[in-house]
């Protein structure tokens, strides 16, 4: 009894989505690729820094500058290793604006500058900028 039901009752009247949802998840994912090799970003180039001297710093920038071997130089005035976190307090004890930059020559190891850099921080800068080193 059960063969002559299923035989009865033909075909389906429904339409099948099954492969249009395929196609729509393949077009969706074309158009992600597309979209994705469409964005790029502004090419442009910097012009680099001039080589000319550079300019004496202002009389509000401090400019710490990094020689190898432990010597330091705060505004073109020679500090040693040892006395650096207590030159670096005694300029910075007037000003209210606490912004230091660091300035590191050729042939310094990332250590040097850090040191430079925390013992200033200890000293009470709030800001340390790194100056980029001039290409010769």
């Amino acid at each position: 009894m059960a063969m002559t039901a299923a035989r009865r009752r033909g075909a389906v009247a429904a339409i099948n989505v099954t492969p249009m949802i395929d196609v729509l998840l393949v077009l969706l994912i074309i158009f992600m690729v597309v979209q994705a090799g469409l964005q790029r970003g502004l090419a442009r180039q910097v012009p680099p820094p001039p080589i000319d001297a550079p300019s004496p710093p202002g009389a509000d920038q401090i400019v710490l500058e990094v020689f190898p071997g432990g010597r330091y130089a705060i505004n073109t005035h020679a500090v040693g290793a040892e006395g650096l976190q207590a030159a670096v307090a005694s300029t910075f004890a007037g000003r209210p604006r606490k912004v230091l930059f660091v300035k590191g020559g050729a042939g310094l190891t990332y250590g040097e500058v850090a040191a430079a850099v925390d013992a200033s921080r200890a000293a009470g800068v709030e800001v340390v900028g790194l100056v980029p080193a001039a290409e010769s």
